[in-house]
């Protein structure tokens, strides 16, 4: 292990398989059961108090006084009089690749005939109200309003509330606005942290209660979300969405500059944001080192990237599936693949948030607009959950319908069963049906008139 480099720098073969985990291990969450503990009780302060705690606590957290939690239609107007015409351009190009890809890639409703006489169904249905977290910390994010925005209006969703903190003017971001705007949201409100997570969960007087929250935060965000989606009387969330990470896998064949201007992408979020490079080239590690300190001179968020790189990892293997291997234990955030044929690997990679193929594909594309979404599972929840998609805003709801024919086809089987677990009155669910269907006649006029007309109002799906 060398400590002296500005990434700390590990060989993975002298390792034991208790230091592989602690080197696989993210930092530890600042502020800790303390943070937790304030947390609850910003949760139960806004439950008990209401808007008037809000501005309480946007004074105390933020430094701002407001003087209305919701954005005016005003504010409204104004947000697009105040971005230059390249950044305009940029939300919207964004917006359209976004817009395709989460569009393309939504569910479809689905029906089966499963057996003779017998359709089941899958209806995608929208959550009927969602909430929206938009952050903004050291600098604002638009993007994130489009990640969130654009797939709550794909999947239809009828009310779609966006909270974001205030500056120091009190007042939200206007590329926030106009991103969210573009989108199609129609209320928002300037409150941010905790605070806003309580009130889009449980309602205020202003800001109205949500079936679902969504996106990414810092520490107080991510375990106010953890806090209310455990509630049953609170809000369902989209994903562990909390400080960034990402993976570089490289072979001594990648561009050294290329790998440490990923690395520093992700450092500069946080300072308890980490980077994990990973290598078969100790020449590689040696280039990158390099160039991490030529470009980590030139960043304006310089010290908050050196805190993250403090302990983040660069690791030395001895081949590029041991490599896979590693990112699969880790199950990253990001994952960037800087080989000489990335795809070749893709099929060995399970564990992953988003993954960014060769040395052109930057994970900043991903971040603000290739079309995939930048809302991500980090801390390991890669190992069981994907990025938010349009599906993330609707319910999958099953449906079934049985004829006549279908009934009989299958009734025995369900009888049986219902019987083998003691559950009499499921199986006379049935077998009374069948015992009627016996009673008509098997061929009667009325028996196929029913079965007719059952498998018409199967006909087109019930979705628009």
């Amino acid at each position: 292990m060398s400590n002296s480099a500005i990434i700390p720098r590990y060989i993975w073969s002298d390792l034991d398989p208790d230091m592989r985990r602690m080197l696989l291990a993210r930092p530890p969450r600042s502020g800790g059961a303390e943070l937790s503990k304030q947390v609850a009780a910003i949760i139960e302060q806004v439950r008990e108090q209401g808007d008037q705690c809000l501005g309480e606590l946007t004074l105390r957290y933020d430094g701002v006084a407001l003087s209305e939690l919701e954005v005016s239609a005003s504010e409204w107007a104004a947000a697009e009089g105040h971005l230059d015409s390249e950044l305009k351009a940029a939300i919207a190009g964004s917006r359209e690749r976004i817009t395709r890809f989460h569009q393309t890639t939504a569910a479809q409703p689905v029906a089966v005939e499963t057996a003779p006489g017998l359709i089941c169904e899958k209806l995608p249905v929208p959550i009927q109200r969602v909430g929206l977290y938009v952050p903004a910390g050291s600098a604002p994010l638009p993007s994130t309003a489009l990640m969130l925005a654009i797939p709550a209006r794909l999947a239809d969703c009828p009310e779609v509330i966006l909270c974001t903190p205030p500056g120091k003017d009190g007042r939200a971001d206007p590329a926030v606005l106009y991103a969210a705007r573009l989108c199609g949201v129609r209320r928002a409100y300037t409150v941010g942290g905790a605070q806003a997570i309580a009130a889009m969960a449980y309602g205020t007087e202003t800001i109205p209660a949500c079936d679902k929250l969504f996106g990414p935060g810092n520490g107080w965000v991510d375990e106010a979300k953890r806090q209310v989606s455990l509630d049953p009387e609170g809000a369902a969330i989209d994903l562990p969405a909390g400080p960034s990470e990402v993976l570089v896998i490289a072979d001594a064949q990648a561009n050294p500059e290329f790998v440490a201007a990923d690395l520093l992408a992700q450092a500069e979020h946080g300072p308890d944001s980490q980077v994990l490079l990973v290598s078969d080239s100790a020449e590689l590690l040696d280039a990158v080192e390099t160039a991490l300190a030529e470009q980590l001179a030139q960043l304006p968020r310089a010290a908050v990237a050196s805190t993250a790189l403090q302990h983040s990892r660069a690791v030395l293997v001895e081949t590029i599936d041991e490599a896979l291997q590693l990112c699969n234990d880790y199950a990253p955030e990001h994952l960037i693949l800087q080989l000489r044929q990335p795809r070749r690997w893709l099929p060995r990679v399970s564990n992953a948030g988003s993954v960014f193929l060769g040395d052109l594909t930057p994970e900043s594309l991903g971040d603000y607009g290739s079309g995939t979404n930048h809302v991500l599972p980090t801390g390991g929840a890669a190992r069981f959950t994907g990025g938010v998609c349009v599906d993330s805003f609707r319910k999958l709801i099953t449906v079934q319908q049985a004829d006549s024919q279908g009934l009989r086809e299958i009734g025995a089987q369900i009888v049986r069963l219902a019987d083998a677990e003691g559950l009499q009155a499921h199986a006379q669910a049935v077998s009374r049906r069948l015992s009627w269907l016996d009673a008509q006649g098997e061929g009667s006029r009325r028996g196929r008139g029913n079965a007719q007309r059952q498998r018409i109002a199967v006909g087109p799906l019930p979705w628009r």
